[in-house]
């Protein structure tokens, strides 16, 4: 199996990619989400792992659109503590350190750890945590905040483990193929829809679900694109899409709905 995911290598995406695809997998780090989008189009892998949210920062808007407009769909779902980690060269101190590098998500993720250990060293901003482990290896007094596999890749050392403010920051990785999962009794469904801009409209297309004591458990809202202030609405429910309840109000809905898409159903995330 060839595993398309975001890269650089050492990131997140790809402690996700490891997590979910079997160990014999190729895993190809793609440069962009949409091009992880394309080589699961193309053929090129079978499966594609993409980040769609962040229990800190939110979702990932990139994501969200290109489910909207691509013909894949979600067949599984990873969801990962962010643990950051102060990375060095083999050898190096923490009072030696000159200069902090990691993506800006990064360093304010762990800026007590900064504010109180690292006060007075230079921050700078790189393109992600694995480029930031990168960099340091031709740089002298500098440290990276990233992963423990993008250490291990790069040859450094982990001075300190767990350095983020909060322990409670998890990221919700997807799995995109060109067809989902078969029901497993432990099931989640995602779809994208519309509704006329009308009082109760939106009300009366989420009642189908409670009707049926079906449990939601994400509703976003996203702009329509060329629709002036008019939205698309993106929402998780537990159940597979071919359970009877589930069918069931899937149908309802779509007789309700200006528009419906269903991106999937697939095993849920412990």
């Amino acid at each position: 199996m060839r595993v398309a995911y975001l890269g650089p290598r050492g990131t997140f995406c790809e402690e996700a990619a490891r997590k979910y695809a079997p160990s014999s997998a190729i895993l190809i780090p793609r440069p962009d989400i949409p091009e992880v989008f394309q080589s699961v189009s193309s053929g090129m892998a079978e499966l594609g792992i993409v980040p769609l949210e962040n229990s800190m920062e939110g979702s990932v808007g990139l994501t969200l659109d290109l489910l909207l407009e691509s013909d894949l769909m979600i067949c599984g779902e990873i969801v990962l503590r962010v643990e950051h980690n102060l990375i060095a060269k083999p050898g190096m101190r923490i009072e030696d350190i000159r200069a902090l590098i990691s993506h800006p998500q990064a360093l304010a993720q762990c800026r007590r750890f900064i504010s109180s250990r690292l006060p007075n060293v230079e921050r700078i901003e790189a393109s992600s945590t694995s480029r930031a482990v990168e960099l340091i290896k031709g740089m002298e007094g500098a440290a990276a905040i990233g992963t423990e596999l993008a250490a291990n890749l790069n040859g450094m050392e982990v001075l300190e483990r767990g350095i983020e403010d909060d322990k409670n920051n998890f990221t919700r990785f997807l799995a995109i193929s060109r067809a989902d999962s078969p029901p497993t009794g432990s099931d989640k469904t995602s779809i994208i829809f519309s509704v006329e801009n009308k009082p109760g409209a939106l009300y009366r297309a989420l009642g189908e679900f409670a009707k049926r004591d079906i449990n939601m458990t994400k509703i976003e809202s996203r702009p329509a694109k060329g629709r002036l202030w008019e939205y698309i609405f993106y929402v998780d429910f537990e159940g597979h899409r071919e359970d009877p309840r589930c069918k069931e109000a899937l149908a309802c809905l779509g007789r309700k709905a200006c528009f419906l898409k269903i991106l999937g159903s697939y095993p849920m995330a412990r």
